[in-house]
């Protein structure tokens, strides 16, 4: 079992849980190697996950979500992760851009893309990140000019989840360069709009199944419609679900640690050396028992954020630090996993070997571990 303390879980949690994991294991886990080489999810997979409620987790159920909370949100990407990364970062999406639609989105706005994104009839990307513009947003280029009663959108973004397939992107543009953060607005953008055209496909290291891409927008015209919440408000709002995000990057590198601890036990019990099954050296354990006591820790620290959030308080501090804590964990202790496998963990096709590259990533989106590093010290020294 992932985590046998149920202490804080209601119904709601232990369901959510027991769903996502049943069918982590049974639809996600049995193709994640596979997955990996192809560099793609199967297209089928993502109305399974709808269908089966794993979109949309705290976005309320009147809204066509589960109506869960920000606890329930990390138990499902932890189990999600535990089978394949790259299917819990496309659920991490859902939920980011669900979360903003809700907050901040107009009733034709909401029937247009969220209903449609929690039914898997479309798919979305969180524009942000440009060439100089990704630790450091206000080195922001893309501009939106009005034009007419809307606008007109040129720049470019790169390194865009999703960016080569999804169908629409929430973008940030600057609407008034002299304003700085105060300038800054976000568009919902058709992907398939004159002018709006997609750039190479990225090829990654690790969670190679979910794409990565560039975008670039040439005169593309937009509605007034077309601005989702207040004009000026975009890096507030882009800002707004960053918390959550890192609960729930937290929670994907908790399930890599876990599924690391799980295959580490399952091959140190198997594999024989100087006449005993490797579990009998005292090295081995060591490094089982780290993982584990590193796992256990990762998971509370992004529970008690979890907890924060659903509370209403300010989260940013134990989001941050549940992230950095918990992607550091991974990238360390799943390189001991590694060890545990000797040469057979350093084989494409082997799980830990995909696990080690997922890792990595996690320590370097929803914010650096050194910006996150920066946002602990700006809480502590408040």
């Amino acid at each position: 079992m992932t985590d046998s303390t149920q202490t804080g879980l209601s119904p709601l949690h232990l369901a959510l849980r027991a769903a996502a994991r049943r069918f982590a294991d049974a639809e996600i886990a049995p193709h994640a190697n596979v997955w990996d080489e192809a560099e793609a999810v199967p297209r089928a997979l993502y109305g399974a996950l709808a269908a089966a409620g794993l979109f949309g987790i705290t976005v309320p159920e009147a809204e066509g979500g589960a109506g869960a909370d920000a606890l329930g949100y990390a138990l499902v990407m932890e189990e999600l992760a535990r089978g394949y990364a790259s299917v819990a970062d496309q659920a991490g999406l859902v939920e980011l851009l669900g979360t903003l639609l809700v907050r901040h989105g107009s009733a034709g706005q909401k029937a247009r893309y969220l209903a449609p994104l929690l039914r898997a009839e479309i798919r979305c990307a969180y524009a942000l990140t440009e060439g100089g513009a990704g630790s450091d947003l206000a080195a922001l280029r893309t501009v939106a000019r009005r034009d007419g009663a809307g606008w007109r959108l040129d720049g470019a973004k790169m390194w865009i989840h999703n960016a080569p397939v999804a169908d629409f992107a929430a973008v940030l543009a600057r609407t008034d360069p002299a304003a700085g953060h105060r300038g800054m607005s976000v568009f919902l953008v058709d992907l398939d709009a004159p002018g709006v055209a997609r750039e190479r496909k990225e090829r990654k290291m690790g969670q190679r199944g979910s794409p990565v891409g560039g975008l670039r927008f040439e005169g593309v015209r937009l509605a007034a419609g077309a601005m989702l919440g207040p004009e000026g408000r975009g890096f507030h709002l882009m800002m707004s679900v960053l918390d959550r995000g890192r609960v729930g990057i937290g929670a994907l590198a908790v399930g890599l640690l876990q599924r690391a601890l799980e295959e580490s036990i399952a091959h140190a019990k198997s594999r024989v050396q100087f006449g005993k099954a490797i579990a009998e050296f005292q090295a081995v354990q060591w490094m089982v028992a780290d993982l584990a006591k590193e796992t256990q820790a990762a998971r509370l620290m992004v529970h008690h954020a979890a907890r924060v959030l659903d509370a209403g308080g300010n989260a940013t501090l134990a989001a941050s630090m549940a992230k950095c804590f918990a992607s550091d964990a991974a990238v360390a202790r799943i390189a001991d996993a590694v060890q545990v496998h000797g040469g057979s963990g350093y084989i494409r096709g082997v799980t830990v070997e995909r696990l080690y590259r997922d890792a990595k990533i996690t320590q370097i989106y929803e914010g650096t571990n050194q910006i996150q590093r920066m946002i602990m010290a700006r809480e502590l020294f408040r």
